[in-house]
């Protein structure tokens, strides 16, 4: 018996295969005590906001990990920071990694695909989709 798959099953199997994936039961991963004591002294005084499923890409600085299961965004005005939590976790960026997005937007979102790499050399170390950006914005 010889299978045959045409594009266009190959391609409904494919977006059914993603589409079971996101209905599974993804749990926020589990930061250890060290990324939790790191990411509490970054926040310091400031208070969380109304989580977003979107910031403006303009409102964004720099960006750093906090173990698996955080990607903190520095805003460009105010001392604002937005808290990230992917789903299912995201690589670690170590030192010299970076964020790669694709977006055709000038969004970055809720379910958009980030890579890690390592700029030096090209390779990336694995992907993650975000999850919401909750603000945390200085006491005045």
């Amino acid at each position: 018996m010889r299978l045959e798959v045409n594009m266009k099953q190959y391609l409904a199997l494919s977006i059914a295969a993603l589409a079971a994936a996101g209905c599974t039961d993804t749990r926020p991963v589990e930061m250890s005590a060290e990324a939790q004591s790191r990411l509490a002294a970054e926040l310091g005084d400031r208070v969380a906001g109304q989580p977003q499923s979107c910031v403006q890409m303009r409102d964004l600085g720099g960006n750093r990990s906090f173990g698996e299961g955080v990607i903190l965004f520095t805003g460009t005005t105010g001392g604002t920071v937005y808290v990230n939590r992917p789903p299912a976790g995201c690589p670690e960026m170590t030192m010299g990694d970076a964020l790669r997005t694709r977006t055709t937007t000038t969004q970055l979102c809720r379910g958009d695909i980030v890579e890690v790499f390592d700029p030096v050399n090209g390779m990336t170390r694995g992907g993650c989709g975000l999850g919401d950006f909750t603000p945390y914005r200085r006491v005045r």
